[in-house]
């Protein structure tokens, strides 16, 4: 059931041009450099330390990895992260 409601979601994304993370609840990531990370369509935050970034998707965890992180702004479903991002990593 799954496939069948993932693929008809797909199929109304491209026959009505609209973009697949709003479509498929996908992060939506905005990299500037390796100082800045734009995080929208995220579940919560799993863990935080200033070398370390979790948070939940709506399908398994996205990590950041770097240093001298910082959370500048959070909201219900975006973060802005600050800092040296040396690594991200999508997990389902």
């Amino acid at each position: 059931m799954r496939r069948i409601n993932r693929k008809l979601r797909k199929m109304a994304a491209d026959l009505l041009d609209l973009p697949q993370d709003v479509v498929m609840d996908l992060p939506r990531l905005t990299m500037i450099g390796d100082r800045q990370l734009y995080i929208e369509n995220h579940r919560g935050v799993l863990h935080f330390s200033s070398d370390k970034l979790r948070l939940a998707l709506s399908k398994g965890e996205l990590e950041v990895t770097g240093s001298d992180l910082v959370i500048r702004t959070i909201w219900t479903e975006e973060v802005f992260v600050e800092g040296v991002i040396k690594n991200i990593e999508v997990r389902e």
